[in-house]
């Protein structure tokens, strides 16, 4: 019982050192907020953009995702609608909006979010290539505040901020404060280090010579994805068959020696799981698209070449995979010891506990909402307390997905299905400006 005891206690103990390592956040955060930006670096003044929408049985959201597009301040754009052979109305929507060379709508057969991306991808002709989820919607100032990122030619990609739409439950509006701070707050202070690790599939942009330049030495030969796609039509630098693909070449751009960017005004309202069956499903695919990533790119760790990403890399996948494990083991010893007569924590000690992370949770949700000048977000500050089960329910989520991934189960897009809800058009503190 003795070494029960101990392997709770040190266990807890690791747990506490990991999270008080986020403490460097906070001062890149505040940084990325008064830091003043250079002018954007293009071939021309003002680049065509490529915006690439992949959808499978989106009737739902395309059209509200189009119109957002089209009713933005840039103007020099080209839109891509990809239909993934959905079995609903999709391409029907999408056809409404077909109007060369402006808005293009092509459809495939069935093949996944990667193949999709890159048909997409082989029929643009942009300088900037935006990739956007069919339910996001943009504001009037998204595409210039991710144009606004590209200070130098070395930043390869910027990663907009992906914020909740569908805020008309708890469980959403969890989502929403989670958004904050693991979006507004958290990349806005990894992106001031060069260490931002995924640029979104809701939300992102890249350079399309970066692209070009996808190094076979450095990542996934591009040439593997030919004999996968549809009639050889959809090469492109998404890997076809990963459900992990924005995570994989976000990783493959900081291989070839680029900049990720974090823009926080670039706003696009998206939806999140609104039950809990949905959002278990989608967090076990971003969990295994991550266990799949790091074995495609497991070289990069600790790997000087890559700078402090090298070793902050490592670091991510301790707390984003074993600390959930030992998060699981934790609550197991707990149970062991409470059964077998043994409480380890003291009735005042766990009082003292529960107050510091309830504060310190409360702390850092403020201060996020805070960055991101959403303070009509304030209102939803009463769903903190389902954080708690939220971080267990995660935990699960991780063990899980390790358990698929060494059972080698098809891997699957198995989105969530849309509710269409939109509870707001902006995010407070957007910037306004157009071009």
């Amino acid at each position: 019982m003795n070494i029960v005891i101990s392997l709770f206690r040190l266990l807890s103990l690791l747990i506490i050192i990991m999270g008080s390592l986020t403490l460097i956040y906070f001062p890149l955060a505040l940084i990325a907020s008064f830091k003043k930006r250079p002018a954007a670096v293009f071939n021309s003044h003002r680049p065509l953009i490529s915006i690439v929408v992949p959808a499978y049985n989106e009737e739902k959201v395309i059209a509200n995702c189009v119109e957002s597009i089209l009713a933005s301040g840039y103007r020099n754009i080209e839109v891509i609608l990809v239909d993934d052979g959905s079995t609903d109305d999709t391409y029907r929507v999408m056809k409404q909006y077909h109007a060369p060379p402006r808005v293009v709508a092509l459809t495939k057969p069935n093949g996944g979010k990667a193949s999709a991306l890159n048909l997409g991808y082989g029929h643009s002709h942009g300088e900037v290539l935006m990739f956007v989820d069919a339910d996001g919607i943009f504001t009037r100032s998204t595409i210039n505040e991710m144009l606004a990122l590209f200070t130098t030619e070395k930043v390869g990609a910027v990663c907009g901020n992906d914020a909740p739409v569908n805020l008309d439950r708890p469980l959403t509006q969890l989502m929403c404060l989670q958004t904050h701070v693991g979006t507004g707050f958290v990349r806005r202070a990894l992106a001031q280090i060069n260490c931002l690790p995924i640029v979104s599939g809701n939300v992102g942009a890249f350079r399309r010579s970066v692209l070009e330049k996808a190094d076979p030495a450095n990542g996934i030969p591009l040439q593997q994805d030919v004999a996968q796609a549809w009639e050889g039509k959809s090469n492109g630098p998404f890997r076809s068959g990963f459900i992990g693909e924005d995570l994989e070449l976000t990783w493959r751009v900081h291989k070839a020696g680029y900049q990720v960017k974090f823009a926080p005004h670039a706003v696009v309202l998206a939806e999140v799981p609104s039950t809990v069956k949905s959002l278990w499903k989608q967090r076990v695919r971003w969990a295994r698209g991550l266990l799949q990533t790091v074995g495609l790119h497991k070289d990069m760790f600790f790997n000087m070449k890559y700078g402090q990403l090298g070793l902050y890399l490592p670091i991510n996948f301790f707390n984003m995979v074993i600390i959930p494990i030992l998060q699981v083991l934790i609550l197991l010893l707990l149970f062991l010891l409470i059964v077998t007569g043994y409480n380890p924590i003291t009735s005042d000690l766990l009082g003292i506990i529960l107050w510091i992370g309830l504060f310190g949770v409360l702390f850092v949700t403020i201060f996020s909402i805070a960055l991101d000048k959403a303070w009509k977000d304030i209102k939803y500050l009463y769903v903190l307390p389902l954080w708690v089960p939220y971080s267990v329910m995660m935990s699960l989520v991780t063990l899980w997905a390790i358990i698929l991934e060494l059972r080698g189960t098809e891997a699957q897009w198995n989105k969530f299905e849309r509710t269409g809800v939109i509870s707001r058009r902006s995010m407070s503190g957007e910037n306004k400006k157009e071009k």
